[in-house]
């Protein structure tokens, strides 16, 4: 009986390692570039997820320059400042991104269609 009594199993948690993934993915930061239909052929290109200690501004003048196209920056209670563009710029965007040194390209999440 002594020897039944020592071989007590540990508990085992199979979610343990699904709760330490998901730690790791909200912890790494994505930049969220998504497309918004407007009337008929119009849209309108979003990016949120920026780091705080770039300047919204001077990256939308950037943007705004590049792809001849007008923009604001639209401040939201939820996710904080988002970058908003005329047009379908997802593709633009996001090497402007990369090619700038902003984010890497493994940070940069696409929507739309």
């Amino acid at each position: 009986m002594s020897d039944l009594d020592t071989q007590i199993p540990s508990t085992f948690d199979p979610f343990a390692e699904a709760s330490a993934d998901n730690a790791g993915a909200v912890s790494k930061e994505y930049v969220h570039i998504r497309v918004q239909q407007r009337n008929g052929r119009k849209s309108l290109t979003t990016v949120q997820g920026l780091k705080k200690e770039y300047s919204k501004t001077k990256i939308l003048k950037d943007l705004k320059k590049e792809f001849c196209c007008n923009g604001t920056v639209v401040e939201d209670p939820e996710l904080g400042q988002v970058i908003q563009l005329q047009g379908d710029q997802r593709k633009n965007v996001s090497t402007f991104l990369v090619q700038a040194g902003i984010v890497k390209k493994e940070q940069i999440k696409i929507h739309g269609f």
